[in-house]
């Protein structure tokens, strides 16, 4: 592990500092590259115009069509909470502007991943005149030329990485589609759909729909576009901050959608205090679980209920499948440490890993926990069918994982039945018995492409707070600022002296830490070991209020 300061750009920083931005906040943006107080502001009337989204007006006007000549539009989702929020904003924003809509997810252990000949067959049940795929589809080829024969128009907005071959669509709307040239390559699926809606309600006013129709206030569904801009963990460039800033607002205002509030309940998260990290951690795991161990239509449904009792009960579900999730990973945490064990981790470049007992629902997390421990390209692979194993993979920062997929089968066709994804995360499927042969070949691509300097952990600290200066409304402005992949929450690295210690609930350490001369209370979660009188560590900086009382806390990440 090697650990380095962030560079602090000081002349930007006093550009800040100089537009009234707070000095601590100023020092943080200027060190993620933030020069002008312009890019620090976040308003929604600057994000990037939908008509710059390659195909997105050519989209919106034949959706256009299908409204006014009341054509039935079926939504194909996916089962993440990308996918799901996608669906929702789909359903919801075609419902109020009058479209004949319904939607479908294709159920993970029956069907996999995106729109395929099955899930097509399917849909066809529904008689869709029209079939919108969201977060997924543009790998798609097989299952729209199954749509194309039934006489089906696919539409397919996307956000992952293309592969040699389109799917024969009738529109494309997709970031990372060759020849798009939209300045932010990092929209996810839900504010891909979202841009669509957008330039649909443009299109709809053109034609003067709305002198008949109430015109919709799009905005009303920016707390799902943010719930699945943090959760599908994409780059958070201001584009995407300015989405996940307008979601959290609404959130703290009291107006989220019914099922977000109630999952929010379950969680037992104060509207008025919410972050962008609860989205992720307490929101995005309780949606998921759907989708992981059973079907993501639950997950739908409860962001589709207009009455809060409604989705409450179905956030009751989710909340009831997230503990089975949590029981299951842990289960499989114990049998991928028995095989790590055996494995001389240090020595690889590269992690794969399979168990026949293993959940197909909960690689990815697997998958995760292992790359963060070991900071290595992970893949897991779960048996999917007879003879076929699914695999779900997660990198680190210096591998593209698609594209080390993508040279795998190149250089042996036959190994990769099917694969996709994007550079931090990707899925395949292989054959059972090409998992040796995989391994091999998965080693040996991340050592062409890697050295071993980038298998060391780099942890970027910033420069620490001064606590006599810094105020506890300090660290909750700071804190309610919008940070994730890409444009990470501060952290820093500090000595402490360890004033008093005890274990909560058997797996956390609750701490009285002294720091600069000041005692301050700290809480290290998934530790239970009591730690020495000394120790230097990672940590970040949290506000607390408890019956009134409001104090400033020290959350340890990891001692160094």
């Amino acid at each position: 592990m090697f650990i380095k300061s962030k560079k602090i750009d000081h002349t930007a920083l006093n550009a800040l500092v100089n537009s009234g931005l707070n000095r601590h906040l100023a020092k943080f943006y200027s060190a993620r590259g933030i020069k002008h107080i312009d890019d620090a502001t976040l308003l929604i009337e600057k994000i990037i115009p939908p008509e710059a989204l390659t195909n997105n007006t050519l989209m919106a006007s034949i959706l256009a069509d299908a409204i006014l000549q009341k054509h039935k539009i079926l939504i194909i989702g996916d089962y993440d909470t990308d996918g799901a929020t996608s669906t929702a904003v789909g359903v919801r924003a075609l419902k109020i502007m009058g479209a004949d809509v319904d939607y479908l997810v294709p159920n993970r252990f029956e069907f996999g991943y995106g729109l395929t000949p099955e899930i097509v067959d399917l849909a066809k049940e529904k008689n869709p005149k029209i079939i919108i795929t969201v977060d997924n589809g543009i790998a798609s080829v097989e299952g729209v030329n199954q749509a194309n024969q039934y006489g089906i128009d696919v539409l397919v907005t996307d956000h992952h990485l293309p592969g040699e071959t389109l799917p024969s669509a009738k529109c494309i709307v997709n970031p990372n589609q060759h020849g798009c040239d939209f300045p932010s390559k990092y929209l996810c699926g839900v504010g891909v759909i979202f841009y669509v809606m957008l330039a649909l309600r443009a299109e709809l006013r053109k034609r003067d729909y709305f002198k008949d129709n109430i015109e919709p206030n799009l905005m009303q569904l920016i707390d799902l576009v943010a719930l699945g801009t943090v959760a599908d963990l994409v780059p958070l460039d201001r584009n995407n901050r300015t989405l996940v800033e307008y979601g959290i607002r609404r959130i703290r205002s009291g107006q989220a959608n019914p099922g977000i509030r109630a999952l929010m309940a379950l969680a037992k998260k104060n509207p008025s205090q919410f972050h962008t990290s609860d989205l992720a951690f307490s929101i995005a795991p309780r949606l998921n679980a759907a989708g992981r161990l059973d079907d993501m239509t639950l997950g739908i449904q409860c962001l589709l209920s207009d009455s809060y009792e409604d989705a409450r009960f179905i956030a009751s579900s989710l909340e009831a499948l997230n503990l089975k999730r949590r029981s299951i990973e842990s289960e499989m945490k114990d049998g991928a440490s028995i095989q790590l064990h055996d494995l001389n981790c240090e020595a690889q470049f590269s992690i794969a890993l399979y168990d026949p007992s293993w959940h197909q629902g909960v690689i990815g997390i697997i998958a995760s926990r292992i790359k963060d421990k070991y900071h290595r390209p992970v893949i897991v692979f779960a048996k999917s069918e007879e003879g076929i194993l699914k695999g779900s993979g997660r990198s680190i920062q210096s591998l593209h994982l698609r594209d080390a997929l993508d040279l795998i089968s190149k250089k042996d066709p036959s190994i990769l039945i099917t694969f996709g994804g994007h550079a931090m995360a990707a899925g395949l499927t292989i054959k059972e018995k090409d998992f040796d042969r995989f391994v091999h070949f998965f080693e040996e691509t991340v050592r062409g492409l890697i050295t071993s300097d980038d298998l060391e952990l780099t942890i970027e600290v910033d420069d620490a707070l001064n606590f006599s200066e810094v105020t506890y409304e300090d660290v909750e402005h700071i804190n309610s600022q919008v940070w994730g992949q890409g444009f990470p929450l501060p952290i820093f690295e500090g000595e402490f002296e360890v004033v008093e210690q005890r274990i909560l609930a058997d797996k956390h350490l609750k701490l009285n830490l002294l720091l600069q001369n000041k005692v301050f209370e700290a809480i290290y979660f998934n530790h239970s070991e009591h730690l020495p009188r000394k120790i230097k560590a990672i940590y970040q900086v949290d506000s607390n209020e408890f019956n009134g009382n409001k104090k400033i806390q020290i959350q340890l990440r990891m001692l160094t």
